[in-house]
């Protein structure tokens, strides 16, 4: 499929995810003699054993494809991953069922998801074998021997259509995996990962393949930034088609991330199932929702419900009720917040520990959010709704940790938060403050091939730490009850990496029944679990349309915190919204507060300080009220900088925009000034940066302009920037 490179992300000062969504196209559903010539692509992500009780089964997406063949297309059945763990029906075989279930649907193709490791690498391959498709990836590698654990690329000739696929999986699942069953195993991530994938393009390509189709187990989740699809899709070029997978994102319709790359994505559980129809020019996308499609291949239903069947048997006894649903969600859930489940699962933890090792053995206990899987209804409990909940086979460890290290994991497993992210702690014991209005400030990377870094300093965002009810004493030592992936430094728990853990040998699993059966006799109680008890409080930012790891967040609190950018109301910034002249011409009279006559700047006579610059700097805007572009932003700054005295310490060589052509002759040199002092740096295009000098200015770059002055250095005698960092 041809191409032309578009341009980068548009961004001012540092980079911007703009995100195109394309319409919802007219994928038909099949029809004879409606697809003849078309190439049809079926997608399904994450459907984590879900194949009998989704929205849909593996049985519809089965005869889907056996519907649009009949319809004359040319077709290929793909997997994003995650497909052989999840729920009992294919856990208790360690993902061999769900193979199985794949293989009597017809996939073509897969690439393995993090969770095709949590039975270990030798059992991935054994799956692997048994798979009547390949599974590829290209970031997969034997860690003595750097070799590839499986193939890199796939080709597929279907009619007039040379189809090439590269398949890539989450290095975070050297992380999110207990890290003795990865042992042996390396995961290429970032700048390398990206390479790899970008080679095997041009290979494919090279190979004379018309269509290639990246197949990526990486989502684009905050928790996963470095290694996301978005993050790729900023540097590896000319795939025509990204399957993504990992963060359950549903995208309808898929999205160009600035990139002539088309991406999709169908969510989780075959909630939904994705379609993509070539037509050898273009491209269109559409996830098939519930009531849309009926079919079903009866053989696969009834293989599929034999092994149901089967499992229920052995799983369906009840051994508890619960008065209250007891919440597993994902987010809002176990994820992002405190939940009745994640206390319970907690005080499980913290019970079993003490019960089996004796009183004292554990002061407090933790367990990632991640690992809890699913709710339980109101209603009878049985091992089946344990299962699913636990179904990775971890088991409870205790591991000795200072205050500190406390405090430091805590702030560690809740970096993204209030984004989601699988580390969030639930907790028992403890309770806690995480403000989400501080961002999270990165420290050194944790050992053994992370993903995930320490925080700078530990405190920022945790607050009001209290151990049993105590303040939390930082050189103290206490003892932990967790489960072994984590006290083992999976996730974001690299602080307990190294140290010496007992495991107890019990499955988590087998500590939530012990614990509802003997300790709460029974019955999970509305009076126990009603709710939550106030463990973990969340501490909201100074605006709800921020959050910390947008580029511009900690630009935003500096400004609002320094009285120079206020909000827009309703608790919102409007990092989006375009900036005025007059709101330019105000905020800058207020960075340099006593280098110009006294002016108003609020109230009644608000516009007051705008106006005087506008006259006094001879800038003649006519309309104040209006947007104001790149480049009357970069000639106006640099006239109150010049008119103010300010000199920089700093300079370095005058970036050449790929567009300076379009620049006005008035503002040229402006821009190549400010270009010098390193607050112009423009956004990347290929093998140079543009300016996008027409584009109106925003007011998140309006903030990070103000946080880049603030960082620059002033020559010796030069009039002080208010507010500026010592």
């Amino acid at each position: 499929m041809k191409r032309t490179k578009g341009l980068a992300a548009l961004l001012a000062f540092m980079m911007v995810f703009t995100i195109t969504i394309l319409s919802v196209s007219a994928v038909d559903l099949p029809s004879v003699g409606k697809f003849d010539g078309k190439l049809v692509i079926i997608h399904t992500n994450d459907t984590h054993g879900h194949d009998f009780d989704g929205t849909y089964t593996t049985a519809a997406v089965a005869q889907l494809k056996k519907d649009y063949i009949a319809a004359g297309a040319e077709v290929l059945l793909i997997s994003g991953g995650d497909f052989s763990q999840g729920t009992p029906l294919v856990n208790q075989s360690l993902g061999a069922a769900g193979v199985d279930f794949m293989n009597a649907a017809g996939y073509d193709i897969a690439v393995p998801g993090n969770h095709e490791f949590d039975w270990g690498t030798e059992n991935f391959l054994k799956n692997v074998e048994r798979a009547k498709f390949p599974i590829i990836a290209n970031n997969i590698l034997n860690s003595e021997t750097n070799e590839l654990l499986l193939s890199a690329t796939t080709v597929f000739t279907k009619g007039d259509y040379k189809i090439g696929i590269v398949g890539v999986d989450t290095p975070e699942t050297a992380t999110k995996t207990h890290p003795d069953k990865i042992k042996g195993t390396k995961f290429l991530a970032g700048k390398e990962m990206f390479d790899a994938v970008q080679k095997d393009v041009d290979a494919l390509q090279a190979d004379g393949c018309d269509f290639v189709i990246i197949v990526g187990h990486l989502g684009d989740a905050d928790e996963s930034i470095g290694n996301r699809s978005i993050d790729l899709l900023e540097v590896v070029k000319d795939a025509d088609l990204f399957i993504d997978a990992h963060s359950h994102t549903q995208i309808d319709g898929g999205i160009k991330d600035n990139s002539s790359t088309l991406r999709v994505s169908t969510g989780s559980y075959l909630d939904t199932i994705g379609v993509v129809v070539y037509d050898g020019k273009t491209l269109d996308a559409k996830l098939i929702k519930e009531e849309e499609y009926k079919g079903v291949d009866s053989s696969v239903y009834t293989a599929i419900e034999d092994v149901n069947t089967s499992v229920d048997k052995e799983l369906e006894v009840t051994f508890a009720k619960t008065e209250v649903l007891l919440d597993g969600n994902r987010e809002p859930g176990v994820r992002t917040q405190e939940t009745n489940l994640g206390n319970l699962s907690a005080d499980a933890l913290l019970w079993a520990a003490n019960n089996y090792m004796g009183d004292g053995a554990a002061d407090v206990a933790i367990t990632n959010g991640g690992g809890i899987r699913d709710s339980i209804p109101v209603g009878d409990i049985n091992f089946k709704h344990i299962k699913t909940v636990f179904p990775f086979g971890n088991t409870v460890a205790t591991i000795e940790v200072t205050g500190a290290e406390l405090l430091e994991i805590l702030e560690a497993a809740t970096y993204t938060t209030p984004d989601a992210i699988g580390a969030f702690p639930q907790v028992s014991g403890l309770s806690f403050t995480i403000d989400t209005g501080v961002a999270y400030e990165k420290g050194e990377a944790y050992p053994a091939g992370s993903t995930y870094f320490a925080p700078k300093n530990p405190g920022t965002r945790i607050l009001n730490l209290k151990v049993n009810g105590e303040a939390v004493n930082l050189t103290k030592k206490y003892i932990v009850a967790t489960n072994d992936f984590t006290a083992s430094g999976g996730d974001t728990y690299g602080a307990f990496y190294g140290k010496p853990a007992h495991n107890i040998g019990l499955p988590l699993e087998d500590a939530l029944v012990d614990y509802i059966e003997t300790e709460l006799g029974g019955i999970v109680s509305e009076k126990d679990y009603g709710s939550t008890d106030g463990r973990i409080t969340i501490k909201s930012g100074p605006y709800t349309d921020i959050k910390p790891n947008q580029w511009f967040y900690d630009a935003v609190l500096y400004a609002n915190s320094n009285g120079l950018i206020a909000g827009i109301g309703g608790g919102l910034y409007g990092p989006d919204q375009d900036v005025t002249k007059q709101e330019l011409l105000t905020i800058l009279y207020r960075m340099y507060p006593d280098a110009f006559e006294k002016k108003s700047t609020s109230g009644d006579n608000w516009t007051e300080a705008a106006n005087y610059l506008n006259e006094t700097l001879t800038l003649g805007f006519d309309r104040l009220e209006s947007a104001v572009t790149r480049e009357e932003m970069a000639y106006t700054l640099l006239k109150v900088i010049d008119a103010a005295k300010i000199n920089f310490a700093t300079g370095k060589e005058a970036t050449v925009f790929k567009d300076n052509a379009d620049i006005n002759a008035k503002y040229v040199d402006a821009v190549k000034k400010l270009s010098e002092i390193g607050v112009l740096n423009g956004s990347p295009d290929g093998d140079g940066f543009v300016f996008t000098p027409k584009s109106t200015f925003t007011r998140g770059e309006f903030a990070q302009i103000v946080s880049i002055l603030k960082k620059t250095p002033l020559a010796e005698g030069s009039l002080i920037l208010f507010p500026h960092a010592a």
